[in-house]
C-alpha cells in the first residue's frame, strides 16, 4: 500500500472514535500528563477472580477459554438464527469496513448480525455495526474527516511514544448515553457486541460483553465502555495502555492494564484452541462447531506485498516490523479459520483490501485516501462483491456472461 501506511497503522487505530466526537485539538490536562506508573500489588488469583468496579464480573470472559466461550453463546439467542460479523484491525484502513456496511445497507440485504466482534479499529466500528444502519452515518463521518492531531500528540511519556489526550476526549463525547441505550436495545434481542482486549499482566485475551456493560448503564457502566474501547486501540509502547478499575476477594482494589486486542489476534471469530482442535483431518465433534449460521470477516488490511525503502530510524525499523508481524499474523489468522470453517462446515466469508483499490497516500489521515477506500468499500458493498474475491472470480464472472449472452 502506501509509504506512510505503517505510521498510519500504528496510530489510526484510534481514529474512529475520536472522530465521532469531533473535537478540536487542545492542551491536555495535567492529570492526563502526569499519570502515576506505580501500581497496587496483586496476585495472578486476584486477577482472575476480580470484576471491573461497580460492575459484575460476567460483563467479561477469557478470550482464550473454549468452555467459558462456548456457555456465554449459550444464552445468546440470536447467535444460533443471524450471521455473525468480526471485524479486524488495520487503523483508517477501517474506511473500508465503514464503506462496506454502508453499501451493504443500501443493497439491502445487510443482515442483522447475532453476534458482533471488534478488534482495534475493528473495535471502535464495532458498536456502530452493532446497531445497524443508524450508524452508517456516523462511520462515515468518522473515516473521512479527521486527522492524526484529532488521534494523539507525540510525547506520551514512559509509557508510551504518544498521548492519545486527544481519543480520550473525543471517545467520552462520541460513547453518549443513548449511544449505550441503543447497544443495550439489541442485546435485549438476544445479540451479542464483543471487543476484545488483551490483559498484558497475564497475556490474556479479554472478551468485553459490550451489551451487557451499556444494559448495566450509569456511570459505572458508561465510563468502562469508553474504556474497553479506548483499550481496544492502544497499540503497546505507541499508544498508552489504559488502566481499569477493578475489585478482587475480599475487596481488595488495583488496576488491570488493558493494551490493543490486535497484540492477541487481529479479529476473533472464536477462541484459538477452539479453531486448532480437534487436529485437522479428525471428525468434528458438536462442542467444537459454532452456532453461526455464516461468519462474515471483514479484514481492514492488504495482504498484498508493499514494497518501501526502509529507514534507518527507530520509527521506520519500528514501523516497518510491526507490519511484517500484523501482516504475517493476519494471513495466519484467516488460514486458520478457513482451515476450521471447512472442518466443521460453517459457511465463512472472507472480505480483504485487495488489488481492486490501488490508491496510496502521501501523509499520516490523508482525507483523500481514505474517502476513496470508503467509496471503494461503500461500491463492494452495495454490488454484493465484497467476499471471497479473486481475480479467478472476476474472470469466471466475465466468462459465463459471454457464454450466457452466446446463448
Amino acid at each position: 500500500m502506501s509509504r506512510q501506511m505503517n505510521r498510519r497503522g500504528l496510530a489510526g487505530a484510534a481514529l474512529v472514535a475520536f472522530a465521532l466526537g469531533a473535537v478540536p485539538a487542545q492542551a491536555g490536562s495535567v492529570a492526563d500528563r502526569q499519570r502515576s506508573t506505580v501500581r497496587a500489588s496483586f496476585t495472578a488469583g486476584d486477577l482472575a477472580a476480580a470484576r471491573p468496579e461497580g460492575l459484575p464480573a460476567s460483563v467479561r470472559l477469557a478470550g482464550d477459554d473454549p468452555a467459558a466461550f462456548r456457555a456465554f453463546l449459550d444464552r445468546a439467542a440470536m447467535a444460533s438464527r443471524e450471521p455473525w460479523l468480526a471485524l479486524s484491525g488495520g487503523g483508517e484502513n477501517g474506511a473500508f469496513a465503514a464503506g462496506l456496511l454502508k453499501g451493504w445497507t443500501r443493497a439491502g440485504n445487510r443482515p442483522d448480525f447475532g453476534v458482533v466482534t471488534g478488534v482495534s479499529t475493528g473495535a471502535l466500528i464495532a458498536p456502530f455495526a452493532f446497531i445497524g444502519a443508524p450508524g452508517d452515518e456516523a462511520l462515515e463521518k468518522a473515516y473521512t474527516e479527521t486527522s492524526a492531531a484529532d488521534v494523539f500528540e507525540f510525547g506520551g511519556g514512559q509509557e508510551s511514544l504518544t498521548d492519545t489526550w486527544p481519543l480520550k476526549r473525543g471517545i467520552e463525547r462520541s460513547v453518549t448515553p443513548a449511544l449505550l441505550e441503543a447497544v443495550a436495545a439489541e442485546h435485549r434481542k438476544g445479540r451479542r457486541l464483543l471487543v476484545v482486549t488483551t490483559e498484558l499482566d497475564s497475556l490474556r485475551p479479554t472478551l468485553w460483553d459490550m451489551g451487557a456493560i451499556a444494559q448495566a448503564g450509569g456511570p459505572a457502566g458508561l465510563k468502562l465502555f469508553r474504556e474497553v474501547l479506548l483499550a481496544s486501540a492502544a497499540i503497546p509502547g505507541i499508544f498508552p495502555p489504559v488502566m481499569i478499575d477493578s475489585v478482587g476477594p475480599g475487596a481488595k482494589r488495583f488496576q488491570e492494564m488493558h493494551a490493543d486486542g490486535g497484540a492477541t489476534a487481529p479479529f476473533f471469530v472464536a477462541p484459538g484452541r477452539s479453531l486448532l482442535e480437534p487436529i485437522a483431518g479428525t471428525a468434528p465433534a458438536d462442542g467444537d462447531r459454532l452456532p453461526a449460521p455464516a461468519v462474515y470477516v471483514v479484514v481492514n488490511t492488504s495482504q498484498a506485498p508493499d514494497f518501501q525503502v526502509a529507514q534507518r530510524s527507530m520509527l521506520s525499523i519500528l514501523g516497518r516490523s510491526l507490519s511484517a508481524m500484523i501482516k504475517a499474523q493476519t494471513t495466519g489468522a484467516i488460514a486458520v479459520t478457513r482451515a476450521f470453517a471447512a472442518r466443521t462446515g460453517l459457511p465463512l466469508h472472507v472480505a480483504t483490501i485487495d488489488q481492486r483499490f490501488g490508491q496510496t497516500s502521501q501523509a499520516p489521515f490523508e482525507q483523500g485516501y481514505m474517502r476513496a477506500l470508503f467509496a471503494h468499500g461503500e461500491r463492494l458493498g452495495k454490488a454484493g462483491t465484497a467476499f471471497d474475491w479473486s481475480p479467478d472470480t472476476l474472470t469466471t464472472s466475465a466468462t459465463s456472461r459471454s457464454a450466457s449472452n452466446a446463448r
